[in-house]
């Protein structure tokens, strides 16, 4: 056995090297970019109107003209109009290119315009005025989304206004998830006194969505020659192998024993927490496992804080550490690192973690109350309220 800081270093020293692929840009939100995004020309890409109004020369305001002849209307989508002389505009519109000639853009609020004359009735404005400056936000060939960022619904208009139709991203894994055991039947099924419903691969499987993972999802009933076969075809098929069940001490408990089999290396098995103890992890050349325990809380701890972890350095993304305040004093005897499930909520601008300790790792609807696991070292018993401590976030 060892601890979950051992754990941690075989993941990150035992992670792949990021792929490549490359997908259009209705499909990339949510996904890390794998190349630098470039402007290929400004932003803006002209001196365009931050407002409707009247654009003029602003030399001519300081000459104290304050009546100005309209010679024509800028509207977004048309050419440039130009300014015919001394004491002329044109009517401008929010998002139009300016006037040749034009360095100033006064608020129709601020003028009055009868018989083709706009009269301006303020007394100081500066050159430039509400106009939105080209090149002021990138220059061309600047650098506007840098690679290994996560790709957010803002990112997505960036990328379609530099023309790009495509975008390179670090490749997904391909994964299996598989649940085991005599005991379970679909969700549909009315299930016998001795046997459960499905319900962690069911959990993983809606969190792999939620990261935009593509994956299958398969069964195996305790027997060991039907699951060696399944997981040898598998492991040729797929990057990443998740199990939910199997991998504990039980007789019934053949996945470690069939992996090896197969010639995926244990790099290690059980870890010095609480939940979560049984977790299973090894690879071979061609594909990652990770093997949960069957309780429900344990599954969701190990997907939280081993697989989010292992994922992250696969695409060379991961999430900001977040840290939380016990709300109240909380007693941990063994020398375990506690994933302890809490409630957060804040109180003026501290983050306040209230335990949800519930009924051990089989209690499935105390994960209703469980917003994320507070992280609670080895080697305390006693943790006081205030004291301050790592969140590891389901979601």
């Amino acid at each position: 056995m060892i601890s979950a800081e051992d754990a941690f270093r075989i993941i990150d020293q035992n992670s792949p090297t990021p792929k490549v692929e490359e997908v259009s840009f209705q499909e990339c939100l949510g996904r890390v970019l794998a190349e630098d995004i470039v402007a290929d020309r400004d932003f803006p890409p002209y001196h365009r109107a931050a407002m409707d109004g009247v654009a003029f020369l602003h030399a001519d305001f300081e000459k104290g003209i304050r009546k100005f002849r309209v010679v024509g209307q800028q509207i977004a989508g048309i050419s440039k109009l130009e300014l015919e002389g001394e004491g002329t505009c044109v009517e401008i519109m929010t998002g139009a290119i300016l006037p040749i000639g034009a360095d100033t853009i006064i608020r129709f609020e601020d003028t009055s315009i009868s018989d083709g004359i706009a009269t301006v009735n303020i007394d100081e404005i500066h050159q430039w005025a509400n106009i939105h400056l080209q090149g002021k936000d990138a220059e061309e060939g600047n650098v506007v989304i840098p690679a290994g960022k996560k790709i957010n619904i803002g990112d997505i208009g960036i990328i379609t206004s530099v023309g790009k139709t495509t975008v390179k991203v670090k490749a997904l894994p391909r994964v299996a998830l598989i649940s085991t055991g005599n005991e379970l039947v679909e969700p549909h099924e009315k299930p016998e006194p001795f046997q459960i419903r499905k319900s962690n691969v069911y959990t993983i499987s809606a969190l792999l969505q939620r990261e935009g993972i593509v994956h299958k999802m398969f069964h195996f009933n305790d027997d060991f020659d039907a699951i060696k076969a399944g997981l040898e075809k598998i492991a040729e098929e797929y990057d990443l192998i998740m199990m939910s069940g199997g991998v504990s001490m039980g007789k019934k408990d053949y996945i470690p024993d069939a992996l090896a089999a197969i010639g995926v290396e244990k790099l290690f098995h059980r870890v010095l927490q609480r939940p979560g103890k049984p977790l299973w992890f090894g690879k071979n050349d061609k594909v990652t496992v990770f093997g949960f325990p069957g309780n429900p809380v344990s599954t969701l701890v190990c997907y939280t804080a081993y697989f989010r972890r292992w994922l992250g350095n696969t695409l060379n993304s991961h999430r900001d550490k977040v840290y939380a305040a016990l709300a109240e004093d909380v007693e941990f005897k063994p020398d375990l690192t506690y994933y302890m499930p809490v409630f957060l909520y804040h109180e003026a601008s501290n983050l306040l973690a209230k335990p949800y300790k519930g009924h051990g790792s089989g209690d499935l609807v105390n994960l209703t109350h469980t917003e994320a696991f507070l992280c609670l070292p080895r080697g305390k018993e006693h943790f006081a309220k205030g004291e301050v401590y790592e969140v590891y976030f389901p979601l």
